[in-house]
């Protein structure tokens, strides 16, 4: 969830929760090694009850992440109080759905066309309304809310109408994904302080038939089948997060895969391109912690691309920057959330040449570039 970054996050009263999804993963850390640290970016732009981009639960006011402006791309919302983020693109490359604080402290969901002006409010509620997917037929949007009490997934028509609430849990459920076939949402569910960050199968009718399918966060269902991409801890180390795949068959999850890892980054909010071939994310670098105020922001966020296979790693965006919530789009572009311009607002560029892409990361042709793109590399992503 995502772009809206926020940090200098205050230590938590209850540790427990602030440990048990922290950067570094949810397992404990074993005595005597160092923890590897990194500030968790906010999910939501709300006052309370906000779910940070590593699963945790934050008390108190953020402090303003402040982050350098870096070379324009394409601009798609020009927010000049509050933020714009969590963009998602619908399947006919139309129209976009994102989340703001605009017009509220606590953000609203909103609807524009991708290069149009105007921009039409989904949702009015005084709670938190964020992460906000498309459906693949383009009529139904699904996004996380606190507004029954605690984070559950809804569902509402794109004119507004028809508000379903599809969880009703005292877990916190957020992260909600479609399948192909808009019958089925993948989510992440946290069933209470200290425990770990869990990936369900729900269906959107209503039946309240559901399925446990492993340990994750911020899953996301393939366009071209049963695959999910998601981030997962390592329990060693300095336990980053790292981008995984598993393959579902006949609802039953197999062959969970890590196709990009880093002892020196944590990778999140994986996102598949149109064909399923790529997968783009974040990459977000360690920082000391700051004492009792809370913790330092990253002082940038990139974007990242890799094959399915783990083959192909590539950064998309300039290092001196942070940019979160990568939404790959149809046509190839890549939608993102970044500060880049003083204020935080839903970007785009071209990492891919229109149609090449789903030639193979291996023969990937790199467009655009005044746009700042770096040539395909493998290797560690520490630079």
């Amino acid at each position: 969830m995502s772009d809206f970054v926020r940090t200098l996050l205050p230590v938590l009263p209850a540790v427990s929760v602030l440990m048990s999804c922290w950067v570094a993963g949810c397992a404990p850390e074993p005595a005597g090694e160092p923890v590897a640290v990194v500030p968790a970016p906010q999910l939501t732009a709300a006052r309370d009850a906000r779910i940070t981009l590593f699963g945790e639960l934050p008390e108190g006011d953020p402090g303003p992440y402040d982050a350098r402006s870096s070379r324009a791309l394409r601009q798609h919302t020009h927010a000049e109080e509050g933020a714009d983020f969590d963009p998602h693109v619908d399947a006919a490359g139309e129209r976009i759905v994102f989340a703001s604080t605009r017009h509220s402290v606590r953000p609203d969901l909103y609807v524009k066309s991708v290069d149009g002006v105007a921009v039409m409010q989904l949702t009015a509620d005084p709670s938190s309304d964020v992460q906000p997917v498309f459906s693949p037929d383009g009529q139904r949007v699904a996004f996380s809310s606190d507004r029954a009490g605690n984070w559950d997934i809804w569902v509402v028509d794109v004119d507004g109408r028809n508000l379903v609430q599809i969880t009703d849990a005292p877990s916190q459920d957020v992260s909600a994904s479609w399948a192909p076939d808009g019958a089925s949402l993948v989510y992440c569910s946290l069933p209470g302080p200290g425990g770990q960050w869990e990936m369900w199968l729900t269906d959107v009718a209503g039946n309240g038939r559901r399925s446990f399918i492993g340990y994750g966060l911020f899953p996301e269902w393939s366009p071209s089948g049963d695959t999910l991409v998601y981030q997962r801890a390592r329990e060693r180390g300095g336990r980053w997060f790292s981008i995984w795949t598993m393959e579902l068959v006949d609802g039953e999850p197999r062959f969970p895969t890590e196709i990009a890892a880093s002892a020196d980054y944590a990778m999140i909010l994986p996102t598949w391109s149109p064909d399923g071939t790529l997968v783009a994310y974040c990459a977000v670098g360690a920082s000391a912690a700051s004492g009792d105020a809370g913790l330092d922001p990253p002082q940038h966020a990139d974007i990242w691309v890799v094959g399915a296979d783990g083959r192909g790693r590539a950064c998309l965006t300039d290092g001196r920057s942070a940019n979160f919530s990568p939404d790959w789009a149809p046509g190839g572009r890549l939608y993102f959330s970044s500060r880049r311009d003083g204020r935080e607002n839903v970007w785009s560029l071209a990492p891919v040449a229109p149609g090449s892409h789903g030639a193979g990361p291996g023969r990937t042709a790199w467009a655009d570039p005044d746009a700042g793109l770096t040539p395909p590399t493998t290797g560690n992503l520490s630079r």
